[in-house]
């Protein structure tokens, strides 16, 4: 599938930077290298000021698990609906404060209760380490997020790439286990494919110069799949799953010069064909992680009230 389209100015911008630093690309990093280049990455952005934040710890299946809880200023009368979400970085990367800005932004966008998550990484903690703590998390928030002031009737999950990728396993878990009732799902260029998937057009079309290279996505994938079976679980990549009904309504949004575009427009596409409502928004001109760049990339706010929107809409009907 190929989409022509102009790279968006600012978008280029970000990346001539990036080129400038000459940092060594993620596959040619060791892990340690890496996290401080991601964390510094998104170390320029500034914060949003919300209504409140607070750090906590609650019980995970093998160790405790932080999380960050966002509160709006100025929120709705009634207790608000609670997104509960995990952070991109490829399974690898990333934790709490790089996502900080993420978070604080929906927070007051969606005028929500939002509950960042810090599950174990890879690859000290391969699949399925993750993928336990962000579903015990929900479940956690299912059961106390009245306790923060918010709403456990109304609840969401989401994230960003392999935050995405989590999201859409733990909407598969919920509706296996009979878990939590989840109201949205909001995936941001999710990563729901695996090695033993499809090969789309846009690993090679985007797999270089456009922020997340096709082999760094190959890196993650080593590091977070350590078993052959893995490969071909759908909580590891959702893509694979048999059988996608049942599934809380989707916000899908994909990137033109993304490697992983045209997985998220597959996942959109099995989810309809499933009889799942989805709203997808496709942003021909962005790259990969665009959504985090708030304060160099003026449509990353665009990708904000994208996600806000379909929270909005979703906590609404789940009050009528």
């Amino acid at each position: 599938m190929t989409m022509n389209s102009e790279l968006d100015p600012q978008v280029r911008q970000v990346l001539d930077l990036l080129d400038q630093q000459r940092a060594p690309p993620t596959y040619g990093a060791s892990v340690e290298t890496a996290r401080d280049q991601f964390d510094e990455l998104f170390s320029m952005l500034d914060p949003q000021p919300v209504g409140d934040v607070q750090n906590l710890t609650i019980p995970g299946p093998k160790r405790p698990i932080p999380i960050r809880v966002y509160a709006p200023e100025d929120g709705p009368d009634d207790a608000p609906g609670v997104f509960v979400t995990f952070h991109g970085g490829g399974w690898v990367l990333g934790d709490l404060d790089t996502h900080d800005p993420f978070c604080r932004a929906v927070t007051n966008a969606a005028d929500c209760l939002v509950i960042s998550v810090d599950y174990r990484r890879a690859p000290e903690h391969p699949f399925p380490a993750a993928v336990e703590d962000c579903y015990t998390a929900v479940e956690w928030a299912g059961e106390y997020a009245g306790d923060l002031g918010g709403d456990p009737e109304r609840l969401a999950v989401g994230g960003d790439s392999a935050g995405g990728n989590l999201a859409a396993a733990v909407t598969l878990l919920a509706r296996d286990r009979g878990g939590p009732d989840l109201c949205h799902q909001s995936l941001i260029y999710p990563a729901v494919n695996s090695v033993v998937g499809e090969e789309f057009d846009s690993y090679e079309e985007n797999g270089a110069g456009y922020l997340l290279e096709h082999e760094s996505m190959e890196w993650y994938d080593e590091r977070y799949i350590q078993d052959d079976l893995d490969a071909r679980n759908e909580y590891a990549a959702p893509l694979l799953a048999r059988d996608l009904s049942g599934l809380p309504p989707a916000t899908v949004i994909t990137a033109g010069f993304d490697p992983l575009r045209d997985e998220g427009i597959a996942y959109v596409d099995r989810l309809e064909d499933a009889g799942v409502a989805v709203e997808h928004e496709h942003f021909p001109e962005m790259i990969h992680a665009f959504v985090s760049m708030l304060d160099v990339v003026d449509r990353a706010h665009d990708g904000i009230e994208t996600v806000a929107d379909g929270l909005r809409d979703a906590f609404d009907a789940q009050a009528r």
